[in-house]
């Protein structure tokens, strides 16, 4: 005679082991535990520097993206805006006294030119006044010169003469602007900030934009907002500079017991830990760790030797720095240590949330086996 009793607990230890060895290897879970991350330690044989952050790492590692522009393109003089230069481009027009006119067609009395380019001597044509000298002079002193001239062919000319876009005294505006295009340098868009007024201001975040300034072969790059908190910064402008304007592309990636994951873009200059969880949705209330946060970072080798008071360190090293809010002064290290281009935010489960897994597993099972048992007692006819 089967004892079913007997049976059921039979039964039920079976689950309990099967429930025991779910839990060491298959419970789901948000990633790693700190056991598995301090295991990757130096000193246990790992590749990676494990630092517990406190206000001399904060202070070591709070590293700033360094923008702005040289002393060579900050003590550049302001271009002459009334002198034209090789590579301008000019437009004319020019009106007759006559009815007959030398440029005009018939029964007109006046003519445009467009598109005069200062040749690399510094002269144009004009038709019945011939080569002149432009480079050098200003606007108003080719005009008179082009009316002096024209004045042996036609009474009294009238001629007036522009600047135009050209290779000259003009710069390139690319990127997130409002109005993208060649523009010329005239008296008042003479520096970066003027310029990027004309083109219509930038068309994105200022806190997160980024000018670069192209000159020759040289490249420089500024915040946007640099240009009015530190005047110097707003910098003269050459003929041929090519402007680009663009978003800040840094970011942090969040990953573990935190309310969202994913990838994060920066939103200002700087952020701090602090910030980066808020700007996932804080911790996960129902699964963190607060003593568990981890900053995983490929650290410069000058910054890692100062935090870690050695002189030997050699390339980049794999850093993993530690916060523990639970500490008395946990927030405000947390709220003092900057998170940097590329670095992973991970939050650790706390043990509890372990341990609910493993409850939940557990009377989940007992479950399944009080529905064995009551089928068992069904086929015996118990």
């Amino acid at each position: 005679m089967l004892d079913l009793g007997a049976f059921r607990w039979k039964i039920i230890a079976i689950h309990i082991v099967a429930v025991s060895l779910l839990t060491a290897c298959g419970l789901p879970r948000v990633g790693p535990s700190k056991s598995e991350i301090y295991s990757g330690s130096v000193q246990k044989q790992g590749n990676s520097f494990i630092l517990t952050v406190n206000d001399h790492v904060a202070r070591a590692t709070a590293v700033i993206p360094a923008l702005g522009f040289s002393r060579k393109f900050r003590n550049a003089n302001l271009v002459g805006s009334d002198t034209i230069r090789a590579g301008d481009t000019l437009g004319l027009s020019i009106w007759e006294n006559v009815d007959d006119s030398l440029l005009a067609g018939k029964g007109l009395n006046s003519t445009t030119l467009e598109g005069v380019q200062v040749d690399g001597n510094g002269y144009i044509f004009v038709p019945y006044a011939g080569r002149i000298k432009a480079a050098g002079n200003s606007p108003e002193t080719v005009r008179q010169n082009i009316v002096n001239l024209l004045k042996e062919q036609t009474p009294d000319p009238q001629v007036q003469l522009r600047r135009l876009a050209g290779d000259g005294s003009s710069v390139s505006i690319i990127g997130a602007v409002g109005g993208q295009g060649v523009y010329v340098i005239e008296r008042p868009t003479r520096t970066l900030g003027a310029m990027l007024a004309k083109a219509g201001g930038v068309t994105i975040e200022p806190e997160v934009a980024q000018i670069t300034l192209i000159r020759n072969k040289q490249r420089e790059k500024v915040w946007f907002q640099d240009l009015y908190d530190h005047p110097d910064m707003d910098v003269a402008l050459r003929g041929g500079d090519r402007i680009l304007v663009e978003t800040d592309t840094r970011a942090f990636t969040s990953l573990g017991a935190t309310a969202n994951q994913g990838r994060i873009s920066f939103p200002t200059q700087t952020i701090s830990a602090i910030e980066a969880l808020a700007l996932v949705g804080g911790l996960n209330a129902n699964a963190a760790d607060p003593k568990g946060i981890f900053v995983f970072r490929n650290e410069d080798e000058k910054i890692a030797n100062q935090v870690m008071g050695q002189k030997d360190l050699q390339g980049a090293q794999r850093m993993v720095y530690v916060l523990d809010l639970t500490k008395p002064n946990g927030m405000f290290t947390a709220r003092d240590f900057v998170i940097r281009d590329q670095d992973t935010v991970y939050v650790t489960e706390a043990p509890f949330a372990q341990w609910n897994k493993v409850i939940a597993a557990t009377t989940g099972s007992l479950g399944a086996v009080n529905t064995i048992s009551t089928s068992t007692q069904s086929l015996l006819g118990q």
